[in-house]
Formats: structure tokens, sequence, C-alpha cells
């Protein structure tokens, strides 16, 4: 058996590759799931995924994950695992850059759907 080829990911390229917020990039897959990077500023929309969990780690700025029970502040280089049919915000008043590692196809604004509604597009 041979070894596949190896690429390595630049998080820092993929990120100054783009400058629109709340679309999310996808720069790696690991069996059925994708890890995409992001930016953010202000306050998305409160949504649901009922199926699955939500992987948020901060690599840049400060995220506020806003839930029904209080609110979850995460700094560079910490994360948070959003459960799977927690209703949440993501917000941030400043920007922010995130990976995110979700199930393949999954929507990023949830059962919420509307305009904000973005397929995830390779970086």
């Amino acid at each position: 058996m041979t070894t596949p080829e190896i690429e390595k990911v630049n998080i820092a390229e993929k990120l100054a590759g783009f400058t629109e917020q709340w679309a999310q990039r996808r720069i790696a897959r690991v069996n059925d799931y994708e890890v995409k990077v992001a930016k953010l500023q202000g306050e998305f929309v409160w949504h649901t995924h009922e199926d699955t969990d939500e992987l948020f780690l901060v690599i840049s700025g400060t995220l506020t994950i806003r839930l029904r029970d209080g609110d979850v502040t995460l700094g560079p280089g910490e994360m948070y695992v959003v459960p799977r049919g927690v209703e949440h915000c993501p917000a941030a008043d400043e920007e922010v850059a995130i990976l995110l590692f979700e199930p393949a196809g999954t929507s990023n604004t949830g059962d919420a759907g509307g305009a904000r509604t973005r397929e995830a597009v390779d970086a």
C-alpha cells in the first residue's frame, strides 16, 4: 500500500484568502465531516441543529455564543461544542476568525433558514 500525498493546510493563509463574513470556507474533509473556517462580526440568527453537535474553535478575536441559559465567551485557542438540539446565536462585537467541525452538508443556519443561509465553498 502506498502512502497518499500529504497536503498540509495553513489556516492563516486560508483565512487571508477571503473577506466575506458569515460565509464558511471548507479547508479539509475528515471522513463524513468538514473542517471549515469563517470570519464573523455582528450577530447571527438564533438556530438549532437537531441532528448534530457543532464545534467552534476561535482562531482570533472574541466570540460569544449566546444560549437561552447564558452566554459562552471564547478567546483565541478556546473552543466550545454546542450540543445537538440546543438553540444558539453566535455574535462578535469585532471580527473573529473561527474554525468549525461538523458533518458535511450541515446548514450554517440550521433550522432557521433564511437569507443568511450559505453553503460552504472550498477555500
